[in-house]
């Protein structure tokens, strides 16, 4: 916790910090409505040359928290409440005198027989075709509002500016915030494409670009996530799908996307899709950041449940175009259609809900593909990005809210000097070009040219034209192909056709498919053809099991001799395969790399990311505390794929490396990662006790770390940890409790909470805990209770200038955020982490082209949700006590 002492303004406080000359402010011709007049529009950090209007805020007229939008051919913007209406709004044009719109709820329905129930609860709004497309996102356990969720089309027959027809197009078996999500028009505007999130069932299709033959396919051993999420969801994940207008032909594009909410198409129509991570993977080798993935036909993105989802470097999914990192993805749009100059023409937005940031990614072809390079396009502290459209002005609106967060209606306009005009379309290139020539046999079924096309790109330098070859493959007939991969002799083609077989074939041909692979020249190949011969023996073991103890040896033979490898990744892929195999000295060899504190070649995901992880603490109040107290003490992922890989082994062990393996997971409960991580270690932990000497389990549970469990196995046993059940703590709820007085209390429960809930990492009491923020020795002589409790629960109320973060914009167009700490005639000293403090980020005063003071608080929201009544009043109590065991408000036994 931060506590806020003093009570200055932000803008003086940063001033304070970092002088006036430093802070430029920039009013928006078009509007009254300056920056330094409208604290909505004041909070936002900006591109050069773009200013922003804040238009309307739905929440303060009670019309609920917005979460999609699109206009109409009348120019008007219809949008949805989360969870209730639809709205229709008329804009004032750019530069008009007001900026007041006409709001109206939309209602649908006249006349005799019209269907008038509403409509609503839409994550994605489409007008097209004459038609408002809704997708509707609805719990069924709703009784408010009875639709079921899915797509629906309403029609305005008789021209009287309503919809009075209703069309449920197609059910999904999905609700929530993985549920169905947004609509699109196609680039040749003559279709449909939808999108889904993972906890929404695949509808029945009329075709299927990605065979529907999908599986798990991952033999690294299975953890679902410990504390339940998403367990029951399986291959293929989220979807993207095309249809007609009247939603008579449903076929799907790709799969294997977590919760993805958006999507878009560039200027040439290629599609791309902004994927979200699973936070409670942080620090966990399956972790996945957010990503901007190049959706092609038939593309599959192996996200799959628990700890199961796949590399990007496996050979049957495609990698992301970029790993942004941390963040929570809500919109996706391309800036081909917005008056901006020609640098952003080729640009896509990605909106992130949870750190406020609108990621400009600006796409480069490369090959059949593209490269990105990542801007901070524009942000705000806090920001909660939902949808954006650029509208028919040519102009950027966006809204924040969802979750029954304050909510507003933005628009951005460029108002630079650069020219707007439209640029050229550039042509596609010819991979591009042969990329999609061979997609066209993902879309039918049998093509006697498909084989004798594709097969000579399976062995393309250009992973996107091998991935289309493979799958052209897959669609025709598998007698017409089958004996080519058996007999081709280019080891990239062979392994590339001998997959599509062990993905399509009947499985009776594992011999033959081994043998085949035995006959590439492995030590002859380069890493990423490594790894796809080594995906091609994992996936024959998935898919057709254990091979013959002849053919078991020969593989051992074949791969042994490679282990350890000279990158982690192949190490990763060699791991496993020889462990399932039981290949001798596997074990040791796995062990000596688990030992290693920095592998050669290793790679950490996070790590690899658009964006710091450390930048984003001071952004999020609700998810900050999470990324510090990881960053603050981050577990070592390589060796976690190591130790969970192991629990594959049952024979070839030897005593010492059992005590160093078991060891291990002791030592592992000392490091920090996401919500799941501890429940992981424990899962993967007891997997491994499965494969000890009966006589020997309870020694090496007890070695292994049980005693430092709980009873689920998912949290640290530790007098500091909260038994709950929890709340959400208000000033309301607090209030109440606090004004009835706080006797008989539990000064060592109260000292325990203190540390549970992280006060202590970021403050002082009574000469112990964090340096961060302030000592609170004293803080109840200066704060009533009831200003205590609103100091925890809404800490961005009132931030102490010494305690308040800034936000440094780059002129490379990004920005940090962090603690101003010191700085010198060259550069400024940041702490962004405040459980490690006194790691400092250096940034040169030569890249920075303006600053602000963040009128979010280092401090984070929620601390106190995990405690019960008695140990929120306890924790209370050894606050405003200042830490005293002899206070009159604890129980005497416990006074010393």
């Amino acid at each position: 916790m931060l506590f806020n002492l003093k009570k200055l303004s932000l803008f003086l406080a940063l001033f304070a910090l970092v002088g006036a000359a430093s802070f430029t402010i920039t009013k928006n011709p078009f509007s009254k409505h300056a920056i330094e007049d409208n604290p909505k529009i004041k909070k936002l950090r900006l591109s050069e040359g773009f200013a922003a209007e804040h238009i309307y805020s739905p929440s303060a007229n009670n019309q609920g928290s917005w979460v999609a939008m699109a206009f109409d051919d009348k120019g008007r913007l219809i949008t949805s409440d989360q969870y209730g209406k639809l709205y229709r709004l008329k804009i004032p044009a750019i530069g008009s005198s007001s900026l007041t719109p006409e709001v109206e709820n939309l209602k649908i329905g006249t006349g005799i027989g019209a269907d008038t129930m509403g409509m609503g609860y839409s994550q994605g709004l489409l007008y097209a075709f004459n038609s408002l497309y809704v997708m509707v996102n609805n719990s069924k356990n709703n009784k408010s509002f009875t639709r079921q969720s899915g797509l629906y089309r309403l029609q305005d027959l008789d021209g009287d500016d309503r919809f009075e027809k209703v069309t449920f197009m197609k059910p999904m078996d999905g609700d929530g915030e993985h549920g169905p999500h947004s609509i699109k028009l196609s680039p040749d505007g003559k279709s449909l494409v939808v999108i889904s999130g993972n906890h929404t069932d695949v509808p029945p299709m009329d075709h299927y670009r990605l065979p529907k033959n999908w599986q798990e396919d991952q033999l690294f051993p299975l953890i679902k996530d410990p504390r339940g999420h998403a367990n029951d969801r399986m291959a293929p994940g989220g979807w993207v799908a095309q249809l007609d207008p009247e939603g008579k032909h449903w076929e799907l594009l790709n799969a294997g996307y977590r919760n993805a909410f958006d999507f878009d198409f560039n200027e040439v129509g290629d599609l791309f899709v902004y994927d979200a991570d699973m936070e409670w993977d942080f620090g966990t080798p399956w972790y996945r950041p957010t990503r901007v993935s190049h959706s092609t036909s038939g593309a599959e993105f192996g996200w799959r449940t628990g700890n199961s989802k796949w590399s990007q470097t496996y050979p049957d999914n495609l990698p992301p175009v970029i790993n942004i990192g941390q963040g929570s993805p809500t919109n996706l749009i391309h800036l081909k259609n917005a008056k901006v100059p020609a640098k952003y023409q080729r640009t896509l937005l990605a909106f992130d809900w949870s750190f406020g940031i609108m990621h400009a990614i600006h796409l480069k072809p490369s090959g059949s593909t593209y490269t990105a390079e990542r801007t901070e396009f524009l942000s705000g502290l806090p920001l909660p990005l939902t949808d954006g459209v650029v509208g028919p002005d040519g102009s950027i609106y966006f809204m924040t809210g969802g979750r029954r967060l304050e909510s507003d209606l933005y628009r951005v306009t460029y108002v630079g000097s650069e020219s707007t005009a439209p640029i050229a379309v550039t042509p596609i290139n010819e991979a591009n070009a042969l990329r999609r020539s061979l997609e066209k046999f993902h879309t039918g079924g049998a093509n006697p040219d498909a084989i004798k096309t594709a097969w000579p790109h399976l062995k393309s330098t250009d992973r996107f034209i091998r991935y289309a070859a493979r799958l052209a493959l897959e669609h025709q007939p598998l007698a017409q192909w089958q004996d080519l991969a058996l007999a081709e002799k280019d080891p990239v083609a062979s392994t590339q056709s001998l997959i599509s077989l062990i993905r399509m074939g009947k499985g009776d041909k594992q011999n033959e498919i081994i043998n085949a692979l035995l006959k590439i020249n492995f030590k002859a190949l380069t890493e990423s053809q490594k790894i796809d011969v080594l995906r091609a023996f994992e996936l024959s073991f998935l898919r057709m099991g254990m091979p013959t103890e002849s053919n078991k040896a020969k593989i051992i033979a074949y791969l042994n001799p490679n282990y350890p490898a000279n990158t982690a990744e192949l190490n990763k892929m060699l791991s496993k395969n020889l462990l399932y195999l039981d290949a001798p000295g596997a074990i040791q060899k796995t062990m000596a790399l688990m030992k290693l504190k920095d592998e050669p070649g290793a790679t950490d995901n996070m790590l690899k990311t658009a964006t710091n992880s450390s930048d984003l603490i001071a952004r999020s109040t609700q998810y900050g505390g999470d990324i510090a107290n990881t960053l603050a003490n981050l577990p070592p992922m390589q060796q976690t794929y190591y130790a969970n890989v192991l629990t594959m082994a049952k024979k070839g062990w030897t005593n010492e490396d059992r005590e160093t393996y078991f060891k291990w997971f002791n030592d592992a409960f000392k490091y920090k990662g996401g919500n799941s991580y501890v429940g992981f270690i424990d899962r993967s932990r007891k997997l491994a006790l499965k494969n000890v000497p009966e006589d020997k389990k309870a020694y090496y549970d007890k070695l292994s770390g049980a005693e430092l469990l709980s009873s689920n196995g998912n949290n640290l046993v530790s007098s500091a940890y909260p038994k709950g059940p929890g709340r959400r703590w208000t000033l309301q709820s607090g209030t109440p409790i606090l004004e009835k007085g706080l006797t008989d209390r539990d000064f060592e429960q109260g000292k325990a909470m203190f540390a549970a809930t992280t006060c202590k990492g970021c403050h002082t009491m009574q000469g112990q805990g964090g340096a961060a923020g302030p000592d609170l020795t004293q803080i109840g002589t200066r704060f009533s209770p009831k200003d205590l409790l609103e100091a925890i629960v809404d800490p961005d109320k009132t931030i102490s200038d010494q305690y308040a973060a800034t936000q440094f914009s780059l002129k490379n167009g990004t920005s940090i955020v962090g603690r101003l700490v010191n700085e010198d005639k060259l550069a400024y000293y940041v702490s962004q982490n405040p459980y490690a403090p006194e790691a400092l980020e250096k940034v040169l005063k030569k890249n920075v082209s303006s600053t602000k003071t963040s009128n979010v608080s280092m401090m984070f929201q929620g601390l106190i949700n995990s405690l019960n009544e008695e140990e929120f009043k306890d924790l209370m109590a050894y606050l405003i006590a200042g830490g005293n065991p002899k206070n009159p408000m604890f129980k005497a036994q416990v006074q010393k």
